[in-house]
């Protein structure tokens, strides 16, 4: 993971997608939003579990975000889990949709954040893991952790 910008506030996290997938690469993107969702971003609600990215047309978009209406827009809400479009570059988008018709790779957003006064995604590229990929995984911060534990005493 990249060091944090100074500016940079987090929203919301998916720490579930850290332990189902092998993350081989991150990038961060931009998102296409309308105005009660960001007034709702700004109190901190959102929900990233189940967030991916698909690639259709030439266009990135984000689907599976839920983002709660906003109380006080009443006919002029948004949809709590509609497609939003990603802001990347033309090849960007190609390298991401060639990488997406591998077999067995997911782009899931890993983190929600605010850079400025911009919302910004960071967007995670990996291969699903399977059970006994993830009982190594935690076998093994385990391990870095006890190791970590008896060289402070």
């Amino acid at each position: 993971m990249a060091k944090p910008h100074p500016t940079e506030r987090v929203i919301a996290t998916n720490r579930k997608a850290l332990h189902e997938y092998a993350i081989e690469e991150t990038l961060e993107a931009g998102i296409v939003l309308q105005g009660s969702e960001v007034k709702v971003l700004r109190a901190g609600k959102c929900t990233l579990t189940g967030a991916h990215v698909r690639v259709v047309g030439g266009v990135a978009q984000v689907m599976g975000l839920q983002i709660p209406e906003y109380p006080w827009a009443h006919q002029f809400n948004h949809a709590v889990e509609r497609p939003r479009r990603l802001l990347l570059h033309a090849h960007e988008i190609e390298k991401l949709g060639v990488e997406l018709r591998r077999k067995g790779t997911a782009c899931v957003v890993t983190k929600l954040y605010w850079k400025g006064a911009k919302v910004k995604l960071e967007l995670a590229l990996g291969v699903g893991r399977k059970d006994h990929d993830k009982r190594a995984a935690i076998h093994d911060r385990e391990a870095k952790r006890d190791i970590a534990r008896a060289l402070r005493r």
